[in-house]
């Protein structure tokens, strides 16, 4: 049997890592390895799909890197177990089918088109079709597989430190029809290229890192004026802290209902999630936000440990009011107002991002110029920056970085015009 027929053979023996077999490059490649000894038209067929795949995904230099970075995010019984660090808890048997499927899967990923060509048996007439097949490159399978002998362990570390499945991978999520679906390019926005504000974003960043320590931590409701970077502040807390574990699940407002099926899936996972809701607010006759009472606290789904709240609003109290609301003729006008206020309450921290006054928007506007690197004279910045606020309708870091974006894009043109 040659080399290539007895690693199919191998490739379909896998089990502890079987699912790998369902993604579509290698797939493609198990299809190949199969034709080995089919007519040419087949062979050769499989060789093209199989060599396109890889291509489409920018890995036609580094096969062995993107057959060995799958292992790092197959979701399966020993990387959840690894990610909980629990597996010395797994039976006998199935570690030794990981470090079977582990040491099937380095060998595969090394295995040369040059060899795979050389074992197929080709009619003498075809030779030079077979010649002239594009080959890939093998590059180097990733860290964690480097050294067979010491795969299990390092893939043990890694899930450790990174989860396993789709959290290793990604560090953003959104939760739609049902599911915790990965958001592939989140905000890369830093804790550092944030503004003002000092206060109130170090008191959201020591409540993170209480909750990513296993200290007691607090829900938490960032309100205020719009354009402040209370949106900002949560989506650069991943940012600063996902090497820490830390990973978003953002839910809508409208899927508040579904918050049992959501804590189902994550409370057995070794990192910790903040549940974002962004721009939270309810008028006085939506009752949903009953739902929302429920999920911070009261309701029979108890939120896992490894789960915070975080949400934002313009409304310190979240439910819209009105005098006429106050005045109207429910007969126990105070039980209502209770009700409604008694929302917010349930956030065990709140933080106010109010809108800044001319001194902290001057401020702002000098940090993020000093930040891109203008080059423009001090007065004429805070000038044209009132100019652009007051067109805008008032002053705010979203305002500012609006403001400093354009200056950026006028310096930078002007700059290429001299230049040519």
């Amino acid at each position: 049997m040659n080399t290539t027929k007895k690693s199919a053979l191998l490739m379909a023996s896998l089990s502890i890592y079987r699912k790998l077999l369902q993604q579509p490059v290698i797939q493609a490649f198990y299809e190949l390895l199969n034709a080995v000894d089919q007519p040419i038209e087949t062979f050769i067929t499989a060789w093209g799909h199989f060599f396109s795949l890889l291509c489409e995904q920018d890995c036609s230099d580094d096969w062995a890197g993107y057959l060995t970075r799958a292992v790092l995010y197959d979701d399966n019984v020993f990387s959840r177990a690894a990610a909980a660090n629990q597996t010395a808890a797994l039976p006998e048997p199935t570690m030794k089918a990981v470090q079977r499927d582990l040491a099937v899967l380095r060998r595969l990923s090394l295995l040369k088109p040059d060899t795979i060509l050389s074992d197929y048996r080709q009619q003498s007439e075809w030779r030079y079709v077979v010649r002239e097949l594009p080959r890939w490159e093998n590059g180097q399978p990733v860290k964690e597989l480097a050294y067979e002998d010491k795969a299990l362990m390092s893939l043990s570390d890694f899930y450790r430190h990174n989860g396993c499945g789709l959290f290793a991978r990604y560090r953003a999520f959104i939760w739609r029809n049902k599911d915790i679906q990965p958001v592939p390019y989140p905000d890369s926005i830093t804790l550092s290229s944030l503004k003002s504000y000092e206060i109130q974003r170090q008191a959201v960043v020591d409540n993170t890192l209480a909750f990513l320590k296993g200290v007691h931590s607090n829900n938490c409701l960032l309100y205020g004026d719009r354009g402040t970077g209370k949106s900002s502040t949560v989506k650069a807390l991943l940012n600063a802290y996902a090497k820490d574990g830390l990973r978003i699940v953002e839910m809508p407002k409208d899927k508040l209902g579904e918050f049992p099926l959501l804590v189902e899936k994550l409370a057995s996972l070794p990192l910790k999630f903040i549940l974002f809701i962004d721009d939270l607010s309810f008028s006085s006759d939506d009752k949903s936000y009953a739902q929302l009472k429920a999920v911070l606290e009261g309701g029979l789904a108890v939120r896992p440990r490894n789960t915070l709240i975080y949400a934002t609003s313009n409304r310190r109290h979240i439910v819209k009011e009105s005098f006429a609301e106050r005045s109207g003729d429910d007969v126990h006008v105070n039980d209502t107002i209770q009700e409604t206020l008694s929302l917010s309450d349930r956030f065990g921290l709140a933080v106010n991002f109010s809108k800044p006054d001319k001194q902290q928007y001057e401020t702002i506007v000098e940090g993020l110029a000093a930040e891109k690197q203008l080059s423009v004279d001090r007065d004429k910045l805070l000038y044209e920056a009132e100019r652009f606020a007051i067109s805008r309708g008032g002053r705010s870091p979203r305002c500012a970085i609006q403001f400093i974006a354009a200056l950026e894009a006028e310096q930078t043109l002007s700059s290429s015009a001299v230049t040519k």
